[in-house]
């Protein structure tokens, strides 16, 4: 494997203009980092404080699940629990099928990266559109995602626009302009969301007290595939969990800062039970 992972390497770097350009963008990301951490003073303190949680949740983690699952079946929410890739991939079939899904439309899920949910799902017949603009993009190109916050950091722009050409998304030949080629995804995946019958969403965090599903976009993906569909899954790591609001409010502050260089992310939406005449399903997943 990293035999395999050098010759791929040394092949790369022989693109001069790319790695530079790709080297380029991972700096501008790491500045904006940086300048979010010495803008608050508390911010060590901060991150100790979510360590602090994060070692008491784990260390209560069965308190906190029966609290969180009982918390959502309360509210209407079907909860499931999956021990690994292979049972989780198989509950979220069964439920598609229950309800003759043909089109499932994401929200940017690493868990579901990490399941092979994707081409397990294709396997079985269903038609499955990620959301999420990067996730999109290497979806088309039959490729993985480079990086956990900017799945297609690794390709230009040059290569989005012929990629959209030859997919029929973008119509003006040779336009690379990024608000063009943005504005013709919309469009694509407005179509997308319109058509599917069920919306998977990933969850960035699990709130116990409350039941809340947390999920953190810059897109607005998870709302679309939640707003439209009357069918809403949840992929969700079983180490997503907090306690409470107030510790969730703790990594909120952190989230965005770490991951993108915001102060928060666009849309931060919460999910604690079905839209009226829908139903939804959270699946748990030891991780």
């Amino acid at each position: 494997m990293s035999t395999l992972h050098s010759k791929k390497a040394a092949s790369a770097l022989k693109n001069v203009d790319k790695i530079t350009r790709h080297d380029q963008t991972f700096w501008l990301m790491r500045g904006k980092r940086d300048l979010m951490e010495h803008k608050l003073p508390e911010w060590e303190s901060l991150r100790e404080h979510a360590s602090e949680i994060k070692r008491h949740t784990a260390t209560h983690l069965t308190q906190y699940l029966e609290q969180f699952s009982k918390k959502l079946e309360s509210n209407g929410v079907i909860v499931h629990w999956a021990e690994d890739a292979r049972e989780f991939n198989q509950i979220v079939l069964e439920i598609l099928q229950k309800h003759e899904v043909k089109k499932l439309v994401k929200s940017k899920s690493m868990l579901t990266e990490e399941c092979a949910m994707n081409p397990y799902l294709i396997g079985q017949g269903i038609d499955v559109v990620e959301g999420d603009l990067g996730e999109r993009i290497v979806q088309l190109k039959k490729q993985r995602p480079s990086h956990i916050v900017m799945p297609a950091l690794h390709l230009t722009r040059e290569e989005v626009g012929d990629l959209f050409e030859e997919k029929g998304i973008s119509h003006a030949k040779g336009n690379n302009d990024p608000s063009y080629l943005t504005h013709c995804a919309r469009l694509s995946l407005h179509h997308e969301f319109m058509e599917a019958e069920a919306g998977l969403t990933g969850c960035n965090f699990g709130v116990a007290d409350t039941g809340d599903i947390v999920v953190c976009t810059n897109e607005g993906n998870a709302d679309m595939a939640t707003s439209i569909p009357k069918l809403h899954i949840v992929a969700m790591g079983i180490e997503k969990l907090l306690p409470n609001y107030e510790s969730l409010a703790v990594f909120h502050r952190l989230l965005a800062r770490c991951g993108t260089g915001q102060p928060a992310t666009a849309f931060t939406s919460h999910f604690r039970q079905a839209r009226p005449g829908g139903e939804m399903h959270v699946v748990l997943v030891d991780n």
